[in-house]
């Protein structure tokens, strides 16, 4: 069944270790001059690596401050890099924003626009209509401490009443495990659901704000507010449009840390919480 708690726990701290030392041999470190730019939304590296890199070139070039796109291996590996506080700028989902704003002196600088929330979906040829009726049935989601996963564990807080969890390292791999018929149900982002037409809601989650840029304490106070203010303009100007387009975003909303305030006790109970 599944837990939270030891989701995280059982691969820690040899498996943390290992994915650490991976991730470093992939990526090297970074120049002294330049801020690293780390992006967790439910793809693999090579598709985060395509996805937004428009980001890090419109930023850098309205900034005038060399970034360096960092990214994840799972969720798994980009909580312990949070934690180590490997990442001058972040955009990832409203926990971890939450969590670096309460916890780790990050400061909110905007967000991606409207609010997230997650479904719980089946195929329709199961005919399933309630949550309750995944109890000990497979649902596929990117492994904890992913906001799927967290999502899941709020809707089945008994151990006893669990679904038994098929982890994904994607959230479009979650839904392509129900329609393989590998899983019975997925926990994937709301707006995902309309590319998999075959599968139908059975719970919505609530709803928590989009996504937030966040930047560690090492960046000054100067070179934040060109962030913000890159972000905010960016539907003003060419290369920002550009920017919006490729990310298929219409722009960046203002937000600042009470924006999230408070979600950061979704992971309570993780390993280093």
């Amino acid at each position: 069944m599944y837990s939270k708690s030891t989701a995280v726990v059982s691969v820690f701290p040899a498996a943390g270790r290992i994915l650490l030392l991976a991730f470093f041999l992939l990526h090297g470190v970074a120049k002294a001059d330049e801020l690293t730019l780390s992006i967790s939304l439910g793809l693999s590296p090579q598709q985060a690596a395509q996805a937004y890199q428009p980001i890090v070139n419109y930023l850098s070039e309205a900034t005038g401050q060399p970034i360096r796109l960092q990214t994840s291996l799972n969720a798994l590996t980009h909580w312990q890099l949070m934690r180590r506080q490997d990442y001058d700028l972040v955009l990832d989902g409203p926990a971890f924003t939450a969590y670096r704003a309460a916890k780790m002196d990050y400061t909110v600088i905007g967000k991606l626009p409207d609010v997230l929330s997650f479904t719980l979906v089946a195929h329709a040829d199961q005919m399933l209509f309630e949550s309750d009726e995944l109890i000990g049935r497979t649902v596929a989601s990117q492994p904890s401490p992913s906001l799927g996963a967290l999502r899941l564990a709020q809707l089945y807080p008994n151990p006893m009443r669990q679904p038994d969890l098929i982890q994904r390292d994607t959230h479009a791999a979650a839904g392509r495990a129900v329609v393989e018929g590998n899983a019975v149900g997925a926990m994937i982002p709301s707006p995902l659901v309309a590319s998999f037409p075959d599968l139908v809601p059975i719970y919505i989650s609530e709803q928590a704000p989009a996504p937030g840029f966040s930047t560690s304490p090492r960046v000054s106070p100067e070179v934040r507010q060109r962030l913000r203010q890159a972000l905010l303009d960016a539907p003003n100007n060419e290369a920002g449009r550009a920017m919006l387009e490729a990310l298929n975003v219409p722009e960046f909303e203002a937000a600042n840390n009470a924006t999230y305030l408070g979600l950061e006790t979704m992971l309570e109970g993780l390993w280093g919480y």
